[in-house]
């Protein structure tokens, strides 16, 4: 071959060097996106069928999240409701408790997968972008978190849409591109409030780069800030007419982690959930000094401009090292930076991307490959022997659908109405209610401000089916609501190894029960 068909065609020289590249993989490297629908494809696959095989139950964050769905509500004590609005879509859907929930995370990864590649193809060219999108699986977050479907992971894909967007509205000036991130940065804030955090950072990389900042003197800007105004208006609403309780929670949870985590405990998840990230680009040849740079399987880019590197840093790193350096002084929970990483990969590839060559590419997609077939493995492997072998209960073990069948049954053969409120020690209860037909409400922590859909009227009507397992000590309240009435204490098998489950059963019948007194706070978030 020709030097003229070498610089036209690098990529059958650098096949020959490597031995001769099977056909398959030549046509993937040329066209990325078809790698990058494969390991979304591999992604989706393993961690939907890797839990669905093993967990019984589903986490807890799912669970609260299907009962809460269920009342269409904008806002609880906790959060903003779009994730559980997407479980119960999940639900009316497939009819399942059992898999859609693990689809739906693996969706929104995927989504995110898509659009870091998309921000750093406009950056970086389209291999160097894939390269990033590999880098991905080594993170922690992107893996053995993800079967808990929740707040956390359904902002990840508005955090890496928001930065792909803002840049592109700073680059081009089209109205489309000002119109779309606002619509997406209102959406962000029904997933969870933090993504207000990216924002900030956002606002503040607009006012600092001379380029982006002039776009400030068009209207497109604007009209965007208007539209996120309008759709995150409601939000604000409805905060003011919950009394901030979501903040109250969050302050109520910084506490906790202070009193029961050590000081350094975030810092440490999250330098570990990172840390297979620098054995990846060891391994994959990135961290080796080349004496010339490497030649890419696909035409060769040109290295980042400066500012789009300090854009993916102050974008991918800020946020995440702001509430390292808060958890010290506030507390912050370990799985509350999982959304701010999304951008690790593309900065290490802007960094080191003029090292990327054909071999490179290759070790990347084997690892980024393996990563998720051997994670998603070894999470079906110690969850099973976890609740099966060492009779550890965790959250998955709980046999959800015998006790919400078991608690339906129970209340039919005292109430000939329908299963309406389900309530006491808030993990069973949640179960109890979850796969019952009747689709109860939860009456969480009993406490009227957390559960507003529990009406005293409703609760006189319906009256409740309160369950508690064996141990948890019922107030005097709760105690006054069921005096008189028979307990029904059912065993329920969960493990190979391990006794059975106790749990108690009450049922209230209607015009019996009112509220108990508030109780001082949210209940503890462990």
């Amino acid at each position: 071959m020709s030097r003229t068909s070498e610089s036209v065609h690098p990529w059958p020289a650098a096949a020959a060097a490597e031995g001769n590249a099977p056909s398959i993989w030549n046509g993937l490297v040329r066209h990325p996106w078809r790698l990058l629908a494969l390991l979304c494809l591999t992604q989706i696959a393993c961690w939907t069928v890797m839990p669905a095989l093993v967990n019984v139950g589903p986490p807890n964050d799912v669970v609260e999240g299907f009962m809460w769905g269920r009342e269409w509500v904008l806002l609880t004590y906790k959060h903003p409701q779009l994730p559980c609005w997407l479980l119960e879509i999940s639900h009316l859907l497939t009819g399942s408790f059992r898999w859609p929930q693990y689809m739906l995370s693996q969706l929104l990864i995927s989504t995110t997968f898509v659009l870091v590649y998309l921000l750093a193809r406009d950056i970086m060219g389209s291999t160097r972008a894939l390269a990033a999108v590999l880098l991905m699986p080594s993170i922690y977050f992107f893996g053995w978190p993800t079967p808990q479907f929740n707040h956390d992971y359904a902002q990840m894909p508005f955090w890496a849409g928001i930065s792909w967007l803002l840049w592109r509205s700073a680059r081009d000036g089209r109205p489309g591109w000002w119109l779309a991130l606002g619509v997406v940065s209102g959406l962000g804030l029904y997933a969870k409030f933090s993504t207000a955090l990216l924002l900030a950072f956002g606002g503040i990389w607009l006012l600092y780069d001379s380029r982006a900042r002039s776009r400030l003197a068009t209207p497109w800007p604007w009209l965007g800030l208007a539209v996120f105004l309008g759709i995150a208006a409601p939000l604000a609403v409805e905060l003011f007419r919950l009394d901030f309780l979501p903040l109250t929670y969050a302050a109520h949870r910084n506490e906790w982690v202070l009193v029961h985590r050590a000081r350094l405990y975030y810092i440490g998840v999250q330098l570990a959930g990172l840390s297979a990230v620098p054995v990846v680009l060891a391994l994959s040849g990135l961290l080796r000094r080349r004496a010339s740079p490497a030649q890419e399987p696909l035409q060769p880019n040109p290295a980042p401009e400066r500012r789009a590197v300090i854009y993916l840093a102050w974008m991918g790193l800020g946020p995440a090292l702001l509430v390292m350096i808060a958890s010290l002084f506030t507390g912050t929970g370990e799985s509350w930076g999982a959304t701010m990483y999304n951008l690790v990969g593309a900065l290490a590839i802007a960094l080191l991307g003029h090292r990327l060559g054909a071999a490179e590419l290759r070790r990347l997609t084997v690892l980024a490959l393996l990563c998720v077939v051997a994670v998603s493995s070894a999470y079906a492997v110690t969850r099973w022997t976890g609740c099966n072998v060492r009779g550890r209960l965790q959250p998955v073990c709980w046999p959800a659908q015998s006790i919400s069948r078991t608690a339906e049954a129970i209340w039919h053969e005292a109430v000939p109405a329908p299963l309406g409120i389900v309530g006491g020690e808030d993990g069973v209860a949640r179960l109890a209610g979850l796969e019952a037909a009747d689709q109860p409400s939860i009456f969480t922590a009993l406490d009227r401000r957390l559960a507003p859909w529990i009406t005293d009227q409703r609760l006189r009507d319906q009256g409740m089916l309160l369950v508690w397992p064996k141990g948890w000590q019922l107030t005097p309240q709760q105690s006054t609501w069921i005096d008189g009435l028979p307990v029904k204490t059912v065993s329920f098998d969960w493990s190979l190894r391990a006794p059975p489950l106790e749990i108690n059963f009450a049922v209230i019948p209607p015009g019996r029960a009112s509220f108990p007194g508030d109780p001082p706070g949210p209940p503890d978030p462990e």
